[in-house]
């Protein structure tokens, strides 16, 4: 099993604003528009899980799989080339702050390890980076 990690990232927003956005994927609506057109396509969701297209992946479909109010939402890939498991954790840094990491546990196999670790990691610190700036209120 593989683990990548982002960098911590500051949120401008409280601990529980985030968790209450991010632990419901239905919240998508209101940031789908902000997310580049040429990278994703055929977005949809409910509260636990998320489709999404994206070039040259193909589809990959996320459901919740555990809620830990107000610090981590866990994921399961339930439709992926690669099996993986996200975590966003956040944690407070003050009443109106907090910061956030996102974490992925993937079964990579040691012949195209070499050729996903890049990838996989810069997409990870690019989510980390958008879920950052979203507005969570």
């Amino acid at each position: 099993m593989s683990q990548f990690e982002s960098s911590v990232k500051q949120v401008a927003y409280p601990q529980e604003k985030v968790y209450q956005m991010l632990s419901d994927l239905s919240n998508l609506d209101r940031v789908k528009d902000r997310l580049p057109e040429d990278r994703f396509k055929d977005m949809s969701f409910d509260r636990d899980s998320v489709s999404i297209t994206m070039n040259p992946v193909g589809t990959i479909t996320l459901s919740i799989v555990e809620r830990e109010e107000p610090k981590c939402v866990k994921f399961e890939a339930t439709q992926s080339l690669i099996p993986f498991n996200l975590w966003i954790q956040m944690l407070p840094v003050t009443d109106n702050t907090s910061k956030l990491k996102c974490t992925i546990k993937a079964e990579l196999n040691p012949f195209i390890k070499p050729m996903v670790s890049g990838p996989l990691q810069e997409a990870l610190d690019k989510m980390a980076d958008a879920l950052a700036m979203i507005p969570y209120e």
